[in-house]
């Protein structure tokens, strides 16, 4: 395989990995903002069961 075809394989796999990155950033932020809206600034739920602690 001469380098030529090397080089441009990896230049595809860079350019593929590039744009999943911003892909998934972008996706993201638009999750996040569809989540603002629906969840209007509710506090998030313990991420555990357990019953708070009481001093006596």
């Amino acid at each position: 395989m001469p380098f030529g075809e090397i080089g441009a394989f990896l230049l595809f796999l860079a350019a593929a990995f590039i744009f999943g990155n911003l892909w998934f950033h972008f996706m993201e932020a638009i999750l996040s903002r569809i989540n603002k809206l629906f969840t209007r600034r509710k506090n998030p739920p313990a991420w555990h069961t357990l019953p708070s602690d009481k001093e006596d």
